[in-house]
Formats: structure tokens, sequence, C-alpha cells
């Protein structure tokens, strides 16, 4: 039979990909000190490691394919072909930054400041390709974690990921510039990627994952509507395409379904009622295939 060796991120990614894959239909099982998941399709051989890694063990062909960011992507180098964006994060829908930051007392105001400064980073590529794309000349050295520390004992700045700039506040830390956004990629070798059995695999999965993600900020709205308030009601609903109406057994009463953006659902269903819409449901969504 044959395999898809698949890399998934440990770490900080871990649960959010896990929920992920779970909601677009693939079950997987992590075992105590295990770093290979059972997932239920066996033509998936799945492998868990440092996000760090996944690119070159993807760009050698030890792995066919594998998730991690951007800027691990950016940071190792690796000649890899990026299949999909995938937006998601350990705490939500959202990017991460990685952001120059100093001491809230520290006089360095700006990038040019750093001229001749000492920087403490995990992505000493990525910082030291955007000093010299800025004209900018400065010490960068790999930190080993715990970078929040470094400043002002070990280092002037540090380039740290962020996904909300909490943690670097909490450290008294300031940003002064974002260096890139990084975003989880679904990645293949061109080897892997030229092969059609596995060409098919990954972008039937992506598929999925895409309409996991859709569907984590969209709901399905239904709803009970008589025909003299149909307009008014079919005014407030916006959908994918259209939304779907058909007739009930009582004359002139219709029923509506609709899928809607979740943050806008809180005022929607009480304007629906106003408009004259009557036994509103709302229903969480796994997947929506566009």
């Amino acid at each position: 039979m044959r395999k898809l060796k698949l890399g998934l991120p440990a770490g900080s990614l871990q649960e959010s990909t896990m929920e992920m894959f779970k909601k677009a239909g693939y079950n997987i099982s992590i075992g105590e000190r295990s770093y290979y998941p059972h997932i239920d399709d066996e033509e998936i051989e799945c492998i868990l490691m440092r996000a760090q890694e996944i690119p070159k063990y993807v760009e050698d062909a030890v792995l066919d394919a594998g998730l991690t960011g951007k800027d691990w992507i950016n940071e190792s180098g690796a000649r890899v072909e990026e299949i999909a964006e995938l937006v998601y994060s350990k705490r939500g829908l959202r990017p991460v930054r990685l952001v120059l930051a100093v001491p809230e007392n520290s006089d360095i105001k700006s990038i040019s400041d750093l001229q001749g400064k000492r920087i403490a980073t995990e992505l000493v590529e990525s910082t030291r390709r955007y000093l010299q794309e800025n004209g900018i000349q400065a010490a960068v050295s790999f930190s080993w974690g715990a970078t929040e520390v470094k400043p002002p004992l070990l280092a002037d700045a540090i380039a740290e990921l962020t996904e909300t700039g909490r943690s670097l506040k909490a450290n008294h830390l300031r940003i002064i510039d974002t260096i890139l956004v990084s975003t989880p990629r679904m990645i293949m070798n061109r080897e892997s990627r030229q092969d059609s059995w596995k060409r098919k695999k990954v972008d039937n999965m992506v598929t999925l994952l895409k309409g996991a993600l859709l569907a984590e900020q969209k709901v399905m709205l239904k709803l009970n509507v008589h025909t003299e308030n149909l307009s008014k009601v079919i005014a407030l609903l916006p959908a994918l395409r259209k939304p779907t109406i058909s007739n009930l057994c009582e004359d002139n009463w219709v029923a509506i379904e609709s899928v809607v953006d979740e943050k806008i659902v809180r005022e929607l269903i009480c304007r629906l009622k106003d408009a004259g819409g009557e036994g509103i449901l709302e229903f969480p969504l796994n997947k929506i295939i566009p």
C-alpha cells in the first residue's frame, strides 16, 4: 500500500492542528511520548516534530508533505512548494508576527537605532536578512528560549514571534517594527508533488482543511417566515450565494436556511425576529466547501 508521509507541528501549534484535522474529518490520536500519531487514514503516515525542522525534511524528501509556518520556511531557506496557506494559530484564526522589540525605557525608537546593537532571536537568518535589507549592521545571536528576558543585560533588542503582543508587554517590552507576518503553510517537495497519487492526496486534504477553517467563522441559521415578511428577512441575510427557501405545509409560510458569519449572528438574530422571523435556529458547522 502506498503511503503519504506527513509532518505535523509539535509544540504551540499541535493542539490547534489536531483540532483542525478533526473538523476536516481526520481523527488523529497521539500516544504518550510517541512521535508517530495514529490517523484514521491508512494511506497516511504522520510524524510529529518541531515546525522548525519540517521544511528541511520535506525538502530532502524524508517527508512528502508537512505543515509549518512561513517563518520557518524563510528561516531554513528550504526549497519546497507551498501548496496552501492555512490561517490558524494556537489561539485562533490569526497570523503570527516576527517583531523587533526593546525595553519600554530604551532609547531605541526605530530600526535605524539598532545600528551596532545586540539582538537575540530564534530566527537568526530572517532577522539578519531584514536588517541587511534596511542597511542596518547589528550583532544577531541565537536565543535558546526565554528570549523576552534577554534585554537589556544580554541584548539591546529581540526579534520574537507573537500573536497578541501580551507576553512582550508583560515583560515590559515594546514593539518597534515587524519583520514578517507568518501563517501555517502546507508544503511538499518537488518530487512528491510530481507524483499524481501524492499530489491528489494532499490536494484533497487541503480542500477539507480549508473547508474546516472556513466553517470556523460561519454558522447555519434556519427560520420560518410568513411570505408577507419574506422580502424584509431576505434583505437581512447574507449568504455564500443566496439563502435556501422551501415551502412549509402551512400556506404562505416558508423555511429559510442561510450560512452567515458567526461574528454578526448575535445582532442578526434579533433583527430577523423583529422582521418577522420565527423558530430561529443556529447550528455550528464542521466544513464549508465553496
